[in-house]
């Protein structure tokens, strides 16, 4: 079996010494190559280029934008059960995709995990998202939340290291100083159904939860699943009375499904749109990818093999 291991050396928890443990564990069981990206894109490259060699499994080493990158090159001519299997070792901040799928939040124990699957030849495989010509693991937003991804990408590049607290910082700051929480931009478009509009912020989700706070789940669209389609999460007011009232629900420990006359929340959608009338801020598996006036969405079921 042959296994292209695509590293990230400069996510949070990566570490020159983690990789080659991880080299010589998987050795014996596979011939392994190792590629480290040396720039933003590079891993769907890699992968891309590993599919056109043949290799029977690509392991993602990195964060979920390692990951995003990866799963993009592996279906770049689209979805095929010829493709190789996926797998995932995760060692970024917030590794969503990773934990959705079980995996330990440790590059180490989640590589025991995988090479446990490798030998016994188990998979599992899942449904994707697209936005636009874009796949997605687990989310895709419009609005606030992506707003908070650039800043956060900012503040990275300039030497803050991404901890849960520079994101809670950040999106404080953001809410109360430089969102606009007075004019909703968003209008959802969905095959056969009248436009509805008025809408702050549109949070796409493929799995539950939405993101972690830490060791803490965010999940506002508690039913999101990987076999199921996408999950559409938006709110209709950004006031600080009804913002907290949503946070007390997709927060631990009192979690459930977000209710409010404010909050739209639909389930297992297969393709809709979301337009703004105004260029707003775009993320996709928490990297923010620029402004967008229309974005569509769409459920891609059973798009690629993992090994778990």
């Amino acid at each position: 079996m042959r296994a292209l291991l695509i590293a990230n050396p400069k996510a949070t928890t990566t570490s020159r010494r983690a990789r080659d443990v991880l080299m010589r564990a998987f050795a014996g069981e596979v011939r392994l190559e190792l590629a480290e990206t040396q720039r933003r894109g590079h891993a769907t490259e890699l992968a891309e280029q590993a599919v056109g060699e043949g290799y029977d499994v690509i392991i993602a080493l990195g964060g979920d934008g390692t990951v995003n990158e990866a799963v993009n090159g592996l279906l770049a001519a689209g979805p095929s059960p010829d493709l190789p299997a996926l797998a995932v070792v995760p060692s970024g901040s917030a590794n969503v995709f990773a934990r959705s799928l079980g995996l330990p939040n440790n590059a180490l124990d989640a590589a025991g995990q995988v090479l446990e699957a490798l030998r016994a030849g188990r998979h599992r495989t899942v449904g994707l998202g697209m936005a636009d010509d874009r796949y997605f693991t687990f989310c895709a937003g419009l609005g606030l939340d992506a707003e908070v991804v650039h800043a956060v990408e900012q503040r990275r590049a300039a030497g803050s290291r991404a901890y849960s607290t520079l994101y809670i910082r950040t999106a404080l700051r953001q809410f109360f100083v430089l969102t606009d929480r007075r004019r909703p931009a968003l209008t959802l478009e969905v095959p056969g159904k009248p436009p509805l509009g008025h809408i702050f912020l549109g949070i796409v989700s493929n799995t539950s939860p939405w993101t972690y706070a830490g060791p803490w789940p965010v999940d506002p669209s508690p039913r999101a699943a990987f076999a199921t389609g996408l999950d559409l999460f938006g709110l209709r007011r950004l006031d600080l009375v009804s913002t907290l009232s949503v946070l007390s629900q997709i927060l631990p420990p009192f979690q459930r499904q977000p209710r409010g006359a404010h909050v739209l929340g639909l389930h297992d959608l297969t393709e809709f749109t979301l337009r703004s009338h105004r260029p707003i801020a775009f993320q996709v598996d928490g990297d923010y990818l620029g402004q967008r006036e229309a974005v569509t969405f769409r459920s891609v079921p059973k798009a690629v093999r993992i090994v778990i």
